[in-house]
């Protein structure tokens, strides 16, 4: 299995970079964690998979990938956990089935929701209570990357546990 130190040195040589964007908060960094790039990589996403798999808190019954990035990971997660898996929307679609949780079921479910990025928690939280409104037991996230920009406080405030494989701190050691 791949140590931390070096998993967190792939994730950033791959998918760091650098400039001025404009995150989903609305703030501006001036630095940018490309999710997608590790994400493409099979390699390194299953073995990003392989560690997650470990932080899953005992009694989850459903792995819960939010859209988009959430997906990929929660794909590759789901081949080590052996866990079914639902893909949330971040909105119910209006056509076919109309659903915002496709796949497993979720009603009445222990549910981890499963993010790639987590920064101000926004989409978690949204997503969180939508799938508590269907039913979804959900008190913990598990993200690849913890920015640590404040997201784990504005989930424990909805009363949601973060469980971070990396953190911004790791991927920043990682640099040296």
């Amino acid at each position: 299995m791949t140590d931390s130190i070096d998993l967190a040195r792939q994730v950033r040589s791959v998918s760091r970079l650098t400039g001025e964007f404009t995150l989903r908060s609305g703030r501006t960094a001036t630095e940018y964690f490309d999710k997608y790039q590790f994400e493409a990589d099979p390699v390194l996403l299953d073995q990003l998979a392989e560690r997650l798999a470990l932080l899953i808190p005992e009694g989850t019954e459903v792995l819960a990938g939010l859209e988009m990035g959430g997906i990929a990971v929660v794909t590759a997660l789901a081949r080590h956990a052996k866990l079914p898996t639902a893909f949330v929307r971040k909105e119910a679609k209006k056509y076919g089935t109309a659903r915002l949780a496709e796949g497993a079921e979720v009603a009445g479910r222990r549910v981890l929701v499963v993010e790639d990025v987590v920064t101000s928690g926004g989409q978690v939280v949204i997503s969180t209570g939508e799938l508590r409104k269907l039913g979804a037991h959900v008190d913990h996230a598990l993200c690849v990357i913890d920015r640590q920009e404040g997201g784990a406080q504005a989930l424990a405030a909805e009363g949601i546990t973060l469980r971070a494989l990396l953190s911004r701190a790791d991927l920043d050691a990682a640099a040296s």
